[in-house]
Formats: structure tokens, sequence, C-alpha cells
């Protein structure tokens, strides 16, 4: 019986370093599956999905301007960014609190390389949030009414919101090792973030916070925001990577790569941080900006039906609608209004920047119409009334003054037309009402009706239209004539008279 002596090639290991980093990214893998499917995560999901079907619907009754539309993003994320700094820190801690600590020493990865598996574990979180973000997003973009441009900045603090929570739990599992941590430390920030009043956005500390959102009733064009946005993605994106390596650096991880990856990571936060500071000032040339847009736009202007319509260039696009609405108006006037040119101008007060409501006042030109940077729902019988007030009275500023029976008329050419002319009614009004004295909103001044106005508006519009169009015309020169009565249109019209006389004090 012989041997044969064979000779085994011994197998090929891959070096302890790639080991090492497949095993943190299975690590991160796992990691983050389970904190997709973990209760709070799913949950923070499921409502934010719900709340972008439920408020892109009707969001800027479907007239976005885009350069809002993209801070709009920004809010709900954090909701997932605060479940995902649960999740995170739960996850850190859960050997230490199933007693499996020990368990680890056997394994190819040490302390530090699982605290950076973990910190790679809430990346889907955020790119999944970057996915909701682009929807929301999109949805508003392809809406036919949308104007502007939305900021890939903006967009991106979601996302980045998100990311820096979840490696702040990451951090905070380390350092306590306490399943109890985490979830005082959510509270304190629904409470800071949430609940809490911070400072203004002028002030500049408001940029240390995630979110600095800033609301206003009318958009302003996309370059007179002044807002630091690509600064405090560079402050957010730095954050969220300082925090993550300093959870590594603190489970021993004090390789040359984590202290170099540190440091400029913390020098991209303070960079970021000092320079939104500082960008949320307005400079000399934005506060230039904001005063010739102000007092002395730069219009681009179309003519529809031989009236000119002037906007800013990223509403230009808008100028058919707004013609349509006063063709409908001058379509139901009669006499010289009934085919009259108008110049309907664009205009906005920017010099207090994003966020304020200031008073626009009325133009003192005959045939000058304002228009607002908002549009769709309230905004629609808004503009129509004063397109019809410039017919009646001539200018804005005498329409605004009107407290005789043509502001009767001015309501009917306003409202007659529209799908819905009671409902009209009562959004144009202060008070969402159908009765009694009532100011009338107005881009510019407002205009006021009496009781007796508003009764006899009233009666109007519940009768067939076609027989008070025609009467509308006939009797033109009479309705429009200044110190007409409200009983005096309501007899030429074909309707009860008020109980009271004429009065702007009712």
């Amino acid at each position: 019986m012989s041997a044969v002596l064979v000779e085994e090639s011994a197998p090929v290991r891959a070096p302890l370093h790639d080991r090492g980093a497949r095993a943190v990214l299975a690590l991160a893998r796992f990691e983050a599956r389970r904190l997709l499917l973990s209760v709070p995560v799913v949950i923070a999901f499921v409502a934010y999905v719900a709340w972008i079907v439920w408020r892109t619907r009707d969001s800027w009754d479907g007239n976005p301007a885009l350069q809002d539309a993209d801070r709009a993003t920004q809010s709900m994320p954090m909701l997932v960014g605060l479940a995902v700094l649960l999740g995170a820190a739960r996850a850190v801690v859960r050997s230490e609190r199933h007693g499996t600590e020990h368990h680890f020493s056997v394994l190819v990865l040490p302390l530090w390389r699982r605290m950076a598996g973990h910190a790679l574990s809430v990346v889907p979180a955020a790119l999944l949030t970057a996915v909701c973000v682009a929807g929301q997003f999109g949805w508003e973009a392809f809406k036919p009414g949308a104007v502007g441009h939305g900021s890939p900045a903006e967009l991106a603090v979601g996302p980045l919101t998100v990311l820096a929570f979840g490696a702040l739990g990451v951090l905070l599992g380390r350092l306590t090792m306490s399943a109890f941590a985490a979830p005082l430390l959510v509270v304190v920030l629904l409470f800071v973030f949430v609940l809490g009043t911070g400072p203004s956005e002028a002030s500049g500390l408001s940029w240390l916070a995630p979110v600095v959102a800033t609301t206003g009733p009318d958009p302003l064009p996309s370059d007179l925001l002044g807002r630091p946005a690509a600064w405090h993605a560079l402050y957010l994106a730095g954050a969220a990577l300082s925090l993550a390596l300093l959870a590594v650096a603190v489970a021993g991880g004090r390789t040359a790569a984590v202290r170099a990856g540190l440091v400029l990571s913390l020098a991209a936060t303070v960079t970021g941080g000092i320079l939104q500071a500082g960008g949320a000032t307005p400079s000399k040339e934005l506060t230039a900006a904001r005063e010739r847009a102000s007092v002395h736009p730069e219009l681009t202007c179309a003519e529809h039906g031989g009236s000119k319509y002037c906007a800013f260039p990223e509403w230009a696009p808008r100028t058919g609608t707004w013609a349509g609405v006063v063709d409908r108006v001058q379509a139901v006037a009669g006499g010289s209004a009934h085919d009259r040119p108008l110049t309907v101008r664009q205009r906005i007060d920017a010099r207090y920047g994003p966020g304020t409501d200031a008073a626009i006042p009325a133009l003192t030109g005959a045939g000058q119409v304002t228009v607002g940077t908002a549009w769709g729902g309230n905004r629609v019988p808004e503009f129509s009334s004063a397109v019809a007030a410039v017919l009646v009275a001539g200018s804005e500023a005498a329409g605004s003054e009107l407290c005789d029976g043509r502001m009767v008329t001015v309501m009917w050419l306003s409202l007659s037309w529209q799908d819905d002319p009671m409902g009209a009614l009562r959004r144009v009004r202060l008070d969402d009402s159908v009765t009694g004295s009532a100011i009338v909103l107005s881009p510019t001044d407002p205009l006021s009706m009496t009781e007796g106005q508003t009764d006899v508006v009233r009666r109007l519009l519940e009768n067939p239209f076609a027989g008070t169009g025609a009467r509308v015309k006939e009797h033109w020169a009479e309705l429009t004539a200044p110190g007409v009565t409200t009983a005096r249109v309501a007899e030429l019209l074909g309707v009860p008279g008020p109980k009271k006389a004429d009065s702007c004090e009712d």
C-alpha cells in the first residue's frame, strides 16, 4: 500500500481591510432593512406620503410658484428624521439591552466598524425621503398653472435633515448606551422645532435649525428671495457627516481617514453655518433689487385682445389666464367698457422680503389694473372685482371709493359669469358672508358693500344670467353714473330694492 502526497493550494483570502469593508456594508444593509421596517419609521413614512397626497392636490389652488413649492417639501421630513433618530439609537444599544455585546468580540468587525455600519444604515431612509420630496415637487411642477423655478439646494434640505437626525441617533446611542435617551431627545426636539418659536429668519440664528420655513401670502420672484439655501445645504451635509464620523471616533475608530474626514466635515459645517448666517441679512444689491421690483419693476408685456398684460418674467405664461378673466368681465359690460383697452400690471412689495404681507396702493391711472403673484381660488374674484371697478369707475383709486349703487354693477360684472357666483361672492368678502355689509378684497385697496347692496347683488346672482345681462347693457350709462342709488339700480335690473338707503357707514 502506498501513500500519495497531494499538495493542495492554500485558499485565497481577501485582505483583512476588504473583508472588513464588506462586513460593514453587510451590517449596514441588515440594519437599514430593520430600520425601514421598524414601526416608528413605517408610521412616519405613511403619514408623510398621506400628507403629500392630501396637501398637494389643492395646494396653491393649482397655481404654485415653484420657488415656494421647493420650501414646502422641508417640514414633514423632520417627522421622518425623528423616527429615524429613534430607530438608529435603539439599533446601536440593542446588543446592550439584550446582553449580547460580548458575543461581538468573536466577529471580524471591531466596535468602530459596527458604528460605521449603523451610520450607513440611515442612508436608505434619506434616499427614500428624497424620492418623496421629488414626487411632491414634481407633482407641483407639472400642474398647468405652475410658474417660477425651484432650487436644488432647498429640495436637498429634507433628505439631509433625515440624514443628520439619523447620524445624531447613532452618536447618541453610542454615548449613552441607554434606551431612554433617544425618546427624551425626540420629545425635546419636537418641542423646539415644532411647538417652540425660534428667532426670526433675519437674525441668522434661525439658520442653525434644520428647516427655516418662510411663507407669505404672495410669492416673490426667485432672484428676490435672498435665502442662503446652498450654504444651508452645506451646513446640514457637514453636520450629518460630522455626527456620523464622531460616532465612529468615539467607538475607537481613530484612523487617519476618520480623523481627516472629521476635520473636513467640521470645516464644512462651520463654513456653511457662518456663511448662511451672513447670507440671512440682505445685501445692498438684493435690497436695491427688491426696491426696484417694488417701485419700478422690469416687466415682460404681452397683448391679448387689445389689452396689455405686464408681468415679471417668471409669471409671463400666466398673462393668458388673466386675459381670460378680463375678457369675461368685459363681455358682460356695456357701453364703451365692453371693448375698452386695459393695462394689467403685476405688482409686489418685496422691500421687506418673503413672508411679509405689505399693502399695495391702488393705481390712479385710467384703465390700469393690478394683479398679484398669487392666483387661483379667492384671487380670481378679487382680480375680477378690480377689473370691474376700473371699468365702472375709471381707475382703481376711484373704484376703492365707490359707495353708491355703482357697487352693485361692479359686483355683478365681477361674479355673474363665474361657475359658482354665490360661492365667489362669499370668497371675495373679508368675512366670508353673503349678507350684511362687508369689505370686498382686491389686489390693492379694498372695496366696500353696504347691506342693501349685498341684498341686491345676491338677488341678481339668483336670477337668470341672460335677462340681467341684457338689462345691464341696455341701462349701462345710468348704472354707471356717479350718484346712482342702489334702489335705482335694483329697479333698472328688475329686482326688489334694499330696505335701507345707501350708506358707507353700515
